[in-house]
């Protein structure tokens, strides 16, 4: 068995909405089905006997290695306590070679366990051992690493819940949600809107307090010290007992309370000063240690907080007992689990003897033993819910001591002896106010209610009805999918949104370009989504993005399938016929929201058959309003888009809008067809997110589709009388649809240029010249830059052959190079002709053509004389260059009123 590629699928893909690894899995002969391997199942069960079932796709498959480890992936993750359920083992059109799909939750977790799984899988077909309990410890011990902690995933949980997208920025705890304009960001239990000058302020405890007794917040007396003799003094003027801790820190590192002999109090001052420079020395406050959850205005939780400690049971030892408390599973190392270890350091070792106790020492039965002087959870402490208990002046307090540093979330520590009454009444005070608090104590109390703080920390990012989303239109198809994406995109930004595109030339934010390449995979959609100038969002979306990585967002509010070809990109990634092919566009419209739509193209069977699969609504378009598709959804009283007379026309029951074509500039007044079908497939889409029909007729009026705006797509050019067209049709399919479109252009001779993509089919890359031999007279062949594995001639050979039976062609010339290709073809031309060049580097070549043509302009010069004025004479010169002109004024206070010329 050997995996000879592996992918990780990050979002909704091919196989499920599950983030999931993709591998793909070469087995023997004798390893394509397990019943011929005696003993193997008994020896895999042996090592791992949670495997669970070994189930087929089918009835009529064997089981193999394959499916064996795909089992195994998933069931190691399950015992390492990953909430994973999804596997799949499908049987390419290779004898012997599988695609396995497992579903994770940490992408690195994962990983490993896939590398584990063929670890088992050879110890199996090899009778040799493996230590399960060791590779389940180290998925373990992985996944606490790298999955969020439990504070920051309870809010992501929140977000979930309210349908709000996430994505983790980080390997720790930064998560963005929402997208674009509408997005947040929190780090932990910090939100983006906290300043870091309150975060600065928590972080100094004797600010703190000061600015909390400015505001009439009970805080104990206390002032810093410079050195251990200051402290002392200091301890002498506030009266013992005084609490020691570092001027700056958390979670009650370097903190020391009630103290109460100098002996003591040199001790605590040599352990805080070790996290600061600077210590502080506070009253000792007698009472329960209590913990204040501040969300925005409100008092979110509350808990009491108890030291570490243990009972004795006049058996066991300190130590001993001890370690039952850690076995609880509950507890663990740092902030990933609900609880944290107690640690038997020197604290606890002083705290011990303080109670003239060893870690030898078998306490009485019932005796509390105390190994920490603080209660927080981090250090092993215990927590019990009073949220319920509160007082309210207490609650207002909080609140009023939070909103005084400046923090939206804030842990305020509060000791007193109870929280029922309030905090002047018993001589309690604030001790801290923490910024970023750990949740932990409030989601799994020791004892008491949980609390929903997730929520609430979410309910104070976004209001009710918000869910962080902008308008996401998802594009695919074979042809038409670039011009679809620009069109729309333009619509959106007509009416006034800030729009973010992702297509095969770039990603463009608010028609900027901030990316060049082919731009239409998940990578730079997600770039998009993260961009905080961003309203709507439109993503041509890719086949070979869709197999990398799956989509880059969960579901979208339109997605358009424009066509599926049947001659482009087949025979690559196991995708061999059309269908196969729809089977993967169609990804898109299965995450359509629920309150979302597809918009589908009624003339392409495949596409029309995809309404099934879409969770929200369907419009269909197609040029024919007469098509059955289009008929029977009108006739359900659904949304269609179709042309009538020389319209397209929106019908929903009775309700029609007319978009004249002759106000759709690139379609030429409707006379070039494909173009008629992207502007269909863009007012639909249009028409979807329920933008003004003002602003639809507006966006496809002033829509310009020439070479600075759309290269490749359809450019036409005059060049010396003769009319030049370049475009990147690169698949029969596309070749047929140009052709029909230069076949209303009228023309003397026509003359193609063209090349071929070499990871393309030989029937596909013949079919191309066998349609354009037909239509033109002239063909020049040239090579591609990149021939993607095929040998040098060898896509020229597949392109002569297609030419073989050429009805109309005449002349067929090979050049070397693009640009060569495109000069030879320019010579040729004379007034009254049309040449199509399908362009391969479409800037480049483009650019190419565009200098050629400036060469042809010969700059004019022209004065004109506009006669005297009694404030002095006009002396106007343009110098004209093709469509720039610049202007020079002298002598004038400006223009006369009317002039000729």
């Amino acid at each position: 068995m050997e995996v000879t590629r592996i992918r990780t699928l990050r979002g909704p893909n091919l196989w499920s909405r599950h983030t999931a690894i993709e591998a793909v899995v070469s087995c023997s002969d004798a390893e394509c089905a397990i019943e011929g391997m005696p003993g193997f199942e008994a020896r895999l069960r042996e090592r791992f006997p949670e495997v669970g079932v070994i189930d087929p796709s089918s009835h009529l498959e064997a089981i193999t290695t394959a499916h064996v480890l795909a089992s195994a992936a998933l069931g190691l993750q399950a015992q390492a306590g990953c909430p994973v359920s999804f596997s799949r083992t499908s049987q390419t059109v290779e004898p012997g070679v599988y695609q396995v799909v497992v579903e994770y939750t940490e992408e690195e977790v994962g990983r490993l366990a896939f590398d584990l799984a063929q670890v088992l899988c050879r110890a199996a077909l090899e009778d040799s051992p493996f230590d399960l309990a060791e590779a389940l410890g180290r998925l373990r011990e992985l996944d606490e690493a790298v999955r969020l902690g439990p504070s920051t995933a309870s809010i992501v949980q929140a977000a979930i819940l309210r349908n709000i997208p996430y994505r983790r920025l980080t390997t720790g705890s930064l998560v963005q949600f929402g997208w674009g304009s509408q997005q947040r960001r929190i780090q932990a239990a910090e939100i983006d809107r906290t300043s870091a000058i309150a975060e600065s302020i928590a972080q100094d405890k004797d600010l703190t307090k000061l600015l909390l007794d400015a505001a009439g917040v009970p805080v104990p007396k206390g002032r810093l010290a410079s050195s251990a003799e200051d402290a002392w003094a200091a301890a002498c003027e506030i009266g013992l007992p005084v609490v020691v801790k570092p001027q700056g820190g958390n979670q009650g590192k370097g903190v020391t309370i009630n103290v109460e002999t100098r002996e003591h109090l040199l001790s605590a001052y040599a352990a805080a000063a070790e996290y600061r420079d600077r210590v502080m020395i506070e009253r000792h406050l007698p009472g329960h240690d209590f913990r204040i959850l501040v969300v925005g205005d409100n008092v979110a939780a509350a808990a009491r907080r108890d030291p570490p400690h243990i009972i004795g049971d006049g058996v066991h030892t300190v130590r001993e007992l001890i370690n039952q408390v850690n076995a609880d599973p509950r507890r663990g190392i740092g902030h990933a689990t609900s609880l944290t270890r107690i640690r038997l350091d020197d604290i606890a070792l002083n705290r011990l003897a303080a109670q003239q106790l060893t870690t030898e020492a078998v306490p009485e039965k019932g005796q509390r033993v105390v190994l920490r002087d603080n209660a927080n959870l981090s250090t092993g402490g215990t927590a019990t819910d009073v949220t319920d208990e509160t007082h309210p002046k207490v609650a207002a307090c909080a609140v009023a001591a939070a909103q005084m540093i400046g923090l939206d979330i804030a842990g305020v520590d509060v000791v007193c002896d109870s929280v029922l009454k309030p905090l002047e009444e018993q001589g309690g005070g604030i001790v801290e106010v923490n910024a970023a608090p750990g949740l932990r104590m409030h989601l799994s109390p020791s004892y008491g209610k949980s609390r929903a703080v997730g929520e609430a920390i979410i309910a104070n990012m976004y209001a009710d009805g918000e869910d962080g989303r902008i308008p996401v239109v998802a594009v695919t198809g074979t042809n038409g999918k670039t011009t679809t994406v620009r069109l729309v995109a333009h619509i959106l930004a007509v009416d006034g949104l800030r729009v973010g595109m992702t297509n095969t030339d770039g990603v463009y934010i608010q028609r900027r370009r901030i990316d060049t390449g082919d731009c239409s995979g998940p990578r730079s959609a997600r770039n998009v989504l993260m961009h905080p100038d961003v309203d709507a969002a439109v993503f041509e979306t890719a086949r070979g993005g869709l197999l990398r990585e799956g989509l880059a967002f969960d579901r979208c509010d339109v997605a358009v399938v424009t066509n599926i070809g049947t001659g482009d990109h087949l025979g690559l990634s196991y995708i061999i016929t059309p269908e196969d092919l729809a089977v993967l566009k169609r990804i898109i419209v299965q995450n359509v929201a629920n309150d979302g739509v597809a918009v589908l193209n009624a003339a392409d069977p495949i596409v029309a058959g995809m309404a099934p699969d879409c969770p929200g609504s369907v419009t269909f378009f197609a040029a024919d309003r007469h098509h059955p598709v289009i008929a029977m959804h009108r006739a359900q009283g659904e949304r269609v888009v179709y042309v009538e007379g020389n319209a397209i026309v929106c019908a929903k029951d009775a309700v029609r809008h007319r978009l004249p074509l002759a106000d759709v500039p690139i379609t030429r007044g409707g006379t070039i067809g494909f173009q008629v079908e992207n502007a269909l497939a863009a007012t639909a889409a249009a028409w979807a997110l329920e933008l003004d029909w003002d602003v639809i007729r507006a966006g496809l009026a002033d829509f310009v589709n020439d070479a600075g705006s759309a290269p490749g797509r359809f450019n036409v050019f005059d060049y010396r009388g003769a009319t030049l067209i370049a475009d990147y049709g690169h698949n029969p399919d596309a070749i047929a649809a140009l052709v029909c479109a230069v076949d209303a252009m009228p023309a003397k001779r026509r003359s193609v240029m063209i090349s071929g993509a070499g990871d393309r089919r030989d029937e596909d890359i013949r079919k191309q010249t066998e349609i354009l031999g037909d239509a033109f007279d002239d063909v020049i062949l040239y090579q591609d830059q990149c021939q993607r594995g095929r040998a040098d001639g060898e896509v020229l050979a597949l392109l002569r052959e297609g030419l073989a039976n050429a009805q109309r062609t005449k002349q067929i010339d090979e050049v070397c190079g693009e640009f060569s290709a495109i000069d030879t073809a320019l010579e040729r031309l004379a007034p009254g002709d049309l040449c199509l060049i399908l362009v391969d580097q479409v800037e480049e070549a483009v650019a190419h053509i565009a200098k050629r043509i400036d060469e042809t302009q010969e700059p004019t010069e022209a004065s004109w004389h506009f006669g005297q004025r009694q404030t002095g004479h006009w002396a106007l010169s343009a110098n004209v260059d093709q469509e720039r002109v610049r202007v020079d004024s002298k002598e004038c206070d400006g223009l006369p009123t009317e002039c000729d010329g």
